[in-house]
């Protein structure tokens, strides 16, 4: 099922807004006898599946990991927050999300409650905020995924002191795994520097900007692609005549994402011969943060040695 996007940030926040505010406002309501409004199911909640396994990997079973939307079929953009979502948050001794307006639903339920611990991935995006740097992607930013182990661990070691050492161990050994993941990308940045590709989404920008890849996409093709709507039939024949001649080396693709253009691209790139690789934007079942970002990694390299381009 393909994920189903909003059409634009002001467009979701009118979608969601009320919903919250009715959450807001249960979530507000006295209990009698001073008992918490909601038992504490778990200690960490985490807006999607990506950063509960993060959050999974630092606390290991010592520690409950809620991931609200843990499957492939919803886009956090759009979701709305449910009454269990918003209780769950609340709880929380942690919370754990993307932040940068990927999962602005989490924000909203946090405003409302502002003695909750979160952890915000995004804020530890270097220059956020700026123009260059405003993609929400951030967990394929292996900085911000190791910022967020090392959040984690020093905030469970205020909540759990007795097992301090273990998440702190934990968060640099999960370091020590993106940095090998890190230094795969570098390996592809000096085997193909600015070497051209098509991406299909933004999902992917970091991981591009990390392997030393250039995206060949106009900016435009992407952005129909996001909001739902027809890319431009000049963008599309820009980007089909690239394929067709072979002037970049690969494409990526959001398998969870399918409209007729990017089908058009797929089918493009077969009959042409170049490589697909799927890049998802949410973690694939029966696998862990590190894995998932490892294997997108090898794919991607596996792409580039047999799609090289003819260049013009």
């Amino acid at each position: 099922m393909a994920l189903k996007r909003g059409r634009s940030a002001a467009a979701n926040a009118l979608r969601w807004l009320p919903a919250v505010l009715v959450l807001l406002a249960a979530g507000t309501a006295p209990t009698g006898c001073g008992s918490p409004a909601h038992p504490r199911a778990a200690a960490v909640v985490a807006s999607t599946g990506v950063w509960g396994s993060v959050a999974r990997a630092i606390t290991g079973r010592r520690v409950a990991v809620n991931a609200l939307l843990a499957g492939g079929d919803t886009d956090p953009h759009s979701y709305q927050a449910s009454p269990s979502d918003a209780a769950a948050i609340t709880d929380a001794s942690l919370v754990v999300y993307n932040g940068g307006g990927y999962d602005p639903w989490v924000d909203q339920v946090l405003a409302g409650h502002p003695g909750v611990k979160s952890i915000n991935a995004y804020a530890f995006l270097k220059n956020a905020g700026t123009a260059e740097q405003a993609n929400e992607h951030v967990f394929y930013n292996l900085d911000v995924a190791k910022s967020v182990a090392f959040a984690i661990a020093d905030r469970m070691a205020v909540v759990d002191p007795v097992h301090a050492a273990d998440y702190r161990a934990n968060a640099a050994e999960f370091c020590r795994g993106a940095d090998a993941i890190v230094i795969s990308e570098h390996a592809i940045a000096s085997a193909y520097p600015g070497t051209g590709v098509i991406t299909t989404e933004p999902v992917a920008y970091y991981l591009l900007a990390a392997s030393g890849l250039v995206n060949r996409t106009p900016q435009a093709f992407t952005a129909a692609n996001e909001n739902e709507t027809d890319p431009a039939p000049a963008d599309m024949a820009f980007v089909l005549d690239l394929i067709d001649h072979r002037q970049v080396s690969a494409v990526l693709i959001n398998p969870q994402t399918s409209t007729a253009a990017i089908n058009g691209v797929r089918d493009a790139a077969r009959r042409a011969g170049l490589p697909v690789t799927e890049v998802s934007e949410t973690l694939p079942d029966g696998t862990d943060y590190l894995s998932w970002q490892r294997n997108t990694v090898n794919q991607l390299l596996t792409a580039l040695q047999s799609g090289r381009s003819v260049q013009p």
